[in-house]
């Protein structure tokens, strides 16, 4: 893949007990509504096939997300996106 970025989730989310459940549910409606499918496979591996026939994915992990695909733009949108949607920190490029 071309590019793969990483953002970090908000840590006060986790602070109850049933938080992390209610804000996956919170995650999985508003991705799922941005029409990306999620995996089979992993329930925590979102992603969504483009015009051109690329894809994009997009990977969470307890609280990370990671974002991978060959079209630049489109992980630009993405990343706006979330940001409204969540509280978000930028990673920067994954090594």
């Amino acid at each position: 893949m071309k590019g793969k970025y990483g953002m970090q989730v908000e840590k006060s989310r986790y602070e109850l007990k049933q938080s992390p459940r209610q804000w996956y549910k919170r995650f999985d409606s508003f991705i799922r509504g941005k029409r990306y499918k999620r995996s089979h496979y992993d329930p925590y591996l979102y992603y969504n096939k483009l015009l051109a026939g690329e894809y994009i994915y997009l990977l969470l992990h307890v609280i990370a997300i990671l974002v991978t695909s060959k079209n630049r733009s489109i992980i630009d949108k993405l990343k706006k996106d979330l940001s409204f949607e969540f509280d978000m920190k930028e990673l920067g490029e994954a090594k």
